[in-house]
């Protein structure tokens, strides 16, 4: 039944492209059939109850029914099970598409902009959306796909992957896939955001691994430092050296080293993990957040440095594992 469910649904779906899009599959298949036979109990009850019940004397009058526990207690019970069912497996579901694997095969920082995306691999590749620079990733990959947005609201849409974020401006999300077949799937905005709106289609090229490598170490459009090596050039520039090691050592500030997605604990008494927005924000206003047991003595950047500096000493960073 429930193959048959799925077939059905899959009827109007786009190509699965993931294996999580199969499983969004099968649990839209399971809210359609679920709506469908609750709106036949419902209606068909409601119109059963007019026909058999219905008046056919003017003077008749209907008994006194008090009422049924067991039948009260099962119309608020079932549908409870039901909701709640479907609350843990939407919610179980979510996760998986919200959170990446500790080890993912390949980052790409994505900016959209009026109207077009920009997209950046680690070794410095740069492309902007054209029918000719595809967002090229390998096959049987977890590929992890980082946002932000230069203007306005955008939204990042591969409806064969089923997965959709929204590009912020000033800020950083994140979404990710793993792509199960070779092939070509279009990516959307799916947020107005202007005339062009509708031109901010890109293509998504899904490679052999052995081609995609072969493609990534190639001559094509590779600039002339990683984003790694750019942070690491601004960190000696920017005297980010003279705070902050990055073997370990404490300084002024804390050690760059294996300080990404380390839990930060403040003289505020809060926490967080130190992902992209929390170095971006330490960055630009590091007085924002004081870590415990340093001084607030780092200046402020805010003005001093464009999204992609920022985007390359964030990777400068992360590297420094």
């Amino acid at each position: 039944m429930m193959a048959f469910c799925l077939t059905l649904a899959n009827s109007f779906m786009p190509v699965a492209g993931t294996d999580i899009a199969a499983e969004v599959d099968t649990f839209y298949a399971f809210l359609l059939w679920a709506s469908l036979v609750s709106f036949i109990i419902l209606i068909g009850g409601m119109v059963w109850f007019l026909v058999i019940y219905k008046r056919t004397e003017d003077n008749q009058k209907s008994a006194y029914i008090t009422h049924n526990n067991l039948a009260e207690f099962l119309w608020s019970f079932i549908p409870l099970v039901i909701l709640l069912v479907i609350f843990y497996w939407g919610w179980v579901l979510f996760a998986k598409l919200r959170t990446p694997p500790e080890v993912v095969s390949e980052e790409i920082h994505i900016t959209a902009m009026q109207w077009a995306w920009e997209y950046k691999y680690k070794n410095g590749k740069t492309f902007y959306s054209s029918a000719k620079d595809t967002l090229n990733v390998p096959v049987g990959k977890p590929v992890k796909i980082i946002l932000t947005s230069k203007d306005v609201l955008h939204s990042f849409f591969i409806p064969a992957f089923r997965i959709k974020q929204d590009a912020v401006p000033g800020r950083f999300t994140e979404v990710w896939f793993e792509a199960k077949e070779k092939g070509n799937y279009i990516v959307f905005c799916t947020e107005y955001c202007g005339t062009s709106h509708s031109n901010m289609m890109i293509r998504v090229n899904v490679m052999d691994p052995e081609e995609y490598v072969a493609w990534y170490h190639s001559e094509e459009k590779v600039g002339e430092q990683s984003l790694a090596d750019k942070g690491a050039k601004l960190y000696q520039t920017k005297a980010c050296n003279g705070c902050h090691s990055i073997d370990g050592k404490t300084i002024v500030g804390p050690t760059f080293q294996g300080l990404y997605g380390k839990n930060r604990e403040f003289e505020s008494g809060s926490s967080v993990v130190a992902d992209e927005n929390y170095l971006k924000e330490s960055i630009l206003q590091s007085s924002a957040k004081i870590v415990k047991g340093y001084p607030a003595a780092m200046p402020i950047y805010q003005g001093q440095l464009d999204d992609d500096e920022i985007e390359a000493l964030i990777e400068f960073i992360k590297s420094t594992k």
